[in-house]
């Protein structure tokens, strides 16, 4: 039996996730990440908290106060999640804790809102899983002795030939490895991703079964702190600076001008609707322009691009052994399917890559990520940087 901490966000997956560890015998500590603003009794230890318990100053809500903040407040965390984690927790006998990460959470808004401001898509889930949910909450479980981690994703971990590998998860539709790409490939012997190996309607049926309660509760879909209205209206809300200063013009690709735009960071690559003008037959964003402030519109042929360039790059393979890889399947978006391609990775620096498309690809947009599987496993990943244009475009020094 293992002692695991376990990231409990009050839904369907991470619940029936403690039922299959617990089923396993092993030692659930479930916690919810808080990520909202700060409050008294969210920024301190409780008085019956052992002073030695959380060598890591991570602040912890305990059982004593039931994860509840004294202003009732929640921010960007649904007090009715909280709750369900802890009657779901309560109800397996399992102990409860609230950690809050205001001051960690505040690098995802920040880094969302600038790169909007810098006329990328970026991609807050993934950033999360990097820093905070297999990054801090693995601080939390060696400042408690916990051997492994483990969260809800629809991923799986491979354990075989003395190497730990992330692999796609058993549901085609559910899969969530895109998303863990980043995560420190020394911690992947020490995730688990219990119901991976399952398909969500089974994870549901087994929540019905368990009278869990949220069986039916439905899966967040949202930026958990884009609570209401356009991602661009929290941008703005967040740099009010900025109010005017990314307006501009929407030109086509031949260089019209068709319309103009309060703000670029209201659109992103590959956006077909709320472009604000009629073009008489569908147009999408090509590309936008920070300097000029432009965003350029176009037909959906003029999407499609060879490859990309990507950089901070983190694998879990030796880089050397891509190389040697004919071909390589490479997802571009949260939702989407991979690509079949190559892969050229810089021989002076494993953090940049080139990838070229067997075939090109529409909606490439920077600050997403690119990541690189070998048929369901996931090799690794990095962030686009742009889209190559034409194969020679972007290549390293040593390709």
């Amino acid at each position: 039996m293992s002692r695991v901490v376990l990231a409990m966000s009050g839904g369907v997956d991470s619940s029936v996730a403690a039922h299959l560890l617990l089923r396993d015998g092993h030692e659930v500590i479930g916690v919810f990440m808080r990520h909202g603003e700060a409050s008294a009794a969210a920024c301190r230890i409780d008085s019956d908290e052992p002073q030695n318990a959380n060598p890591l100053n991570l602040p912890v809500l305990g059982e004593s106060t039931g994860g509840k903040r004294a202003d009732h407040k929640q921010g960007c965390c649904s007090a009715t999640d909280a709750a369900d984690a802890r009657r779901v927790a309560m109800s397996m006998g399992i102990p409860f804790y609230s950690l809050d990460l205001q001051e960690d959470f505040r690098k995802i808004v920040d880094y969302f809102v600038d790169d909007y401001l810098a006329a990328r898509t970026p991609n807050p889930c993934v950033k999360c899983n990097h820093w905070i949910k297999f990054g801090r909450l693995f601080d939390y479980a060696d400042g408690v002795d916990a051997e492994f981690v483990a969260t809800g994703h629809y991923a799986r971990m491979v354990h075989a030939n003395g190497r730990s590998e992330l692999h796609r998860g058993l549901d085609g539709h559910k899969d969530q490895s895109y998303a863990l790409f980043g995560i420190d490939p020394a911690r992947l012997p020490r995730m688990m991703l219990p119901v991976g190996d399952f398909t969500k309607p089974e994870i549901r049926d087994m929540a019905t079964s368990l009278g869990l309660g949220v069986s039916d509760k439905k899966d967040s879909q949202e930026i958990c702190f884009v609570t209401q209205g356009h991602h661009s209206d929290f941008v703005k809300s967040r740099r009010p600076e900025m109010v005017g200063a990314t307006a501009g013009e929407i030109v086509t690709t031949g260089g019209k001008v068709v319309g103009e735009h309060n703000g670029f960071e209201a659109f992103t690559i590959g956006q077909r609707k709320r472009l604000g003008v009629a073009m008489g037959e569908p147009h999408f964003v090509i590309r936008i322009e920070p300097d000029t402030r432009r965003v350029v519109i176009g037909l959906a042929k003029e999407l499609l691009r060879p490859g990309l360039m990507a950089d901070q790059c983190n694998w879990f393979v030796p880089p050397e052994e891509l190389a040697d890889a004919k071909s390589v399947g490479i997802q571009i978006r949260y939702n989407g399917q991979p690509h079949p391609g190559h892969v050229v990775i810089d021989a002076s620096d494993s953090t940049q890559m080139k990838v070229l498309f067997d075939d090109p690809q529409a909606a490439v947009a920077p600050g997403q990520a690119a990541v690189v599987y070998d048929g369901e496993r996931v090799l690794g990943g990095g962030w686009i940087t742009h889209a190559i244009d034409r194969v020679a475009d972007g290549d390293p020094p040593s390709a």
